[in-house]
């Protein structure tokens, strides 16, 4: 198993946003010091405590802070953006970066952004989406004149062609034919899951999701692979999770636990958020309980995964082997206000230097007794 991080990222309203792009800027370059193999950053227009507009502005200010660790977007809400901008702009990075990017695609989770661009509808907002991408993938792959003709798009260009001078030529990426592409699923069975692998993409499973939606998104992988033909090994697959780990579980369930702290402060929010917009079945752990009667602290206990590391890395491999075989584990980037930063840095350093080795020697160990 490999591991990355993943960030909205969210915070409290009443912290200076310069100062949070510091403290995520930061925690991805120690993530690169440990070993992390990649970070994802969200992308959230009208919403201040999720303040990154542009993770791609955000990350290519990363890009010669970091040596190793590949900067990723998660997502570019392709709905909210023209796509020859976005292929334009990604290409663009792919060279920053020396082809150090990956391309995490979505319809959008914000319903304010939604109403901002004018796709709340959502099956709308799907095709655009899926529209856009491959309009994308075949500016990259093509020369002008360009047309393209949707149900959402209707643009081109071939009277301002310049081929001897490159004018009206796009930017293709660094990497060739493209940078790898991700997508992200949060609802239960979400068939996205199943289009990511049958067409060839990553597909990534959000942070708050109960381990039962994981569950699901592993028989939507599985669909996948079967209709391509695919052995499903889930090297491919991501999934975030909320983590605190301390030396002991006791540390652990009060840092978790705390009112103050990062994942409680998260999970109180975007469940807040899940209510107003109607779409609290993605967090829970009872499909049929009532709003009303979730708690936060109900809602960490499920949600968050804490303990030592050897408890951290039991539970892990145990979610692996119930929810699915993911060879990938995103840690969810939580706020570091006062106190917590420490904590959020002890989680990361634990994770890469104890949890993760214990977790690859029992999948070692596994392996071999299966011969």
């Amino acid at each position: 198993m490999k591991i990355g991080l993943f960030g909205m990222p969210m915070h409290p309203g009443h912290r200076p946003q310069s100062e949070t792009y510091d403290e995520v800027a930061e925690r991805i370059i120690l993530a690169d010091q440990l070993g992390y193999e990649e970070v994802f950053i969200g992308e959230h227009i009208s919403c201040t405590n999720e303040p990154i507009a542009s993770p791609l502005i955000f990350l290519a200010s990363l890009i010669h802070r970091t040596k190793n660790i590949r900067l990723g977007t998660g997502v570019v809400a392709l709905p909210n953006h023209h796509p020859a901008l976005v292929a334009g702009e990604v290409a663009q990075f792919d060279h920053m970066s020396k082809g150090r990017f990956n391309f995490g695609i979505g319809p959008g989770g914000l319903a304010s952004d939604m109403e901002l661009f004018d796709v709340l509808d959502n099956e709308m907002r799907g095709k655009k989406m899926y529209e856009a991408i491959d309009i994308i993938l075949d500016i990259w792959k093509s020369n002008p004149p360009y047309k393209y003709k949707t149900e959402n798009y209707d643009f081109g260009l071939k009277d301002m062609v310049i081929p001897e001078l490159n004018v009206g030529t796009m930017l293709k990426p660094f990497q060739k034919p493209n940078p790898p592409i991700f997508s992200t699923a949060m609802s239960p069975y979400s068939g996205s899951i199943k289009v990511a692998v049958e067409r060839g993409w990553s597909p990534m499973s959000a942070n708050f999701c109960g381990e039962a939606v994981v569950a699901s998104h592993w028989q939507k992988y599985l669909e996948g692979c079967e209709s391509v033909g695919k052995e499903p090994t889930g090297d491919e697959w991501r999934v975030a999770r909320n983590i605190v780990i301390r030396e002991t579980d006791a540390e652990a369930e009060e840092a978790a636990l705390n009112p103050d702290g990062g994942n409680f402060f998260y999970l109180d929010y975007l469940w807040k958020v899940l209510v107003a917009a109607n779409y609290t079945a993605v967090m829970k752990t009872d499909p049929n309980m009532a709003d009303a009667d979730v708690k936060v602290s109900d809602l960490v206990k499920d949600i968050v995964i804490y303990g030592s590391p050897d408890t951290v890395a039991q539970k892990i491999q145990a979610m692996r082997e119930k929810s699915g075989n993911f060879g990938t584990l995103l840690l969810s980037v939580m706020d570091g206000e006062g106190a917590n930063e420490a904590g959020e840095r002890q989680t990361m350093t634990l994770l890469a230097n104890e949890v993760l080795p214990k977790i690859n020697s029992m999948e070692k160990a596994s392996s071999l007794a299966k011969v």
